[in-house]
């Protein structure tokens, strides 16, 4: 074999090589990604701390506590009563519920308490600084977005979907409005929960490239 048949043929080789280790390997999310996940993270923290705080001042009804209750499924039926929406659900990523998709959905959480807060605000006080971190929280994951070269804002059905909120319509009396105080703040804090399980693993990410084997 001629000399240049053979750097030909190891160049193939090569050329071979990389290709499939360049379609296998996972790809990392920039630095910048992951040091915009920890900063929301910390936020959600924040946010987790302050509604305890902000439960203990506002919510003095009787029997609506943080604890665990035997009472959650009356609550529940509760809040669907009251016109109070679940949170959107945070599912682990994979080729299904994609990157996009799980910032989108924590975008439109953080959203929708945000509109729950500023209902809630016109009939209680000391909400303010969860709804100022709610924003913050808001432009963190837009950013995240940005980095992630997502669809920023959201999809145009997360922009939507807690639009018509109906929670201000069912505050006849002091006791709906501690009762819709104390949902609000309790399903907040297990859609924080699952906030930070999501940003851990959003932040670690490693999605294969088109093509992988």
């Amino acid at each position: 074999m001629s000399p240049a048949a053979v750097f030909t043929l190891h160049t193939f080789i090569l050329l071979h090589y990389f290709l499939v280790v360049g379609q296998s390997a996972p790809v990392s999310p920039p630095p910048l990604f992951k040091e915009a996940a920890e900063s929301a993270k910390m936020l959600v923290e924040k946010i987790l701390n302050d509604i305890i705080t902000v439960h203990a001042a506002a919510v003095n009804a009787e029997g609506l506590t943080l604890e665990p209750s035997a009472h959650t499924t009356t609550l529940q039926m509760m809040a669907t009563t009251l016109g109070i929406p679940a949170a959107p659900v945070l599912k682990p990523l994979s080729e299904r519920f994609t990157l996009d998709t799980c910032l989108s959905r924590m975008l439109a959480g953080s959203q929708l308490y945000q509109g729950l807060m500023g209902v809630l605000s016109s009939r209680l006080s000391g909400l303010g600084d969860l709804q100022a971190d709610l924003r913050d929280l808001q432009t963190s994951i837009n950013g995240m977005k940005e980095l992630a070269q997502t669809n920023v804002g959201g999809s145009v059905t997360d922009d939507h979907q807690y639009d018509n909120l109906d929670l201000a319509s069912h505050l006849h009396g002091n006791y709906e409005v501690q009762v819709a105080a104390h949902l609000t703040l309790a399903q907040l804090r297990s859609f924080c929960h699952d906030l930070i399980r999501s940003l851990r693993a959003v932040a670690t990410y490693r999605p294969r490239v088109a093509g992988a084997r």
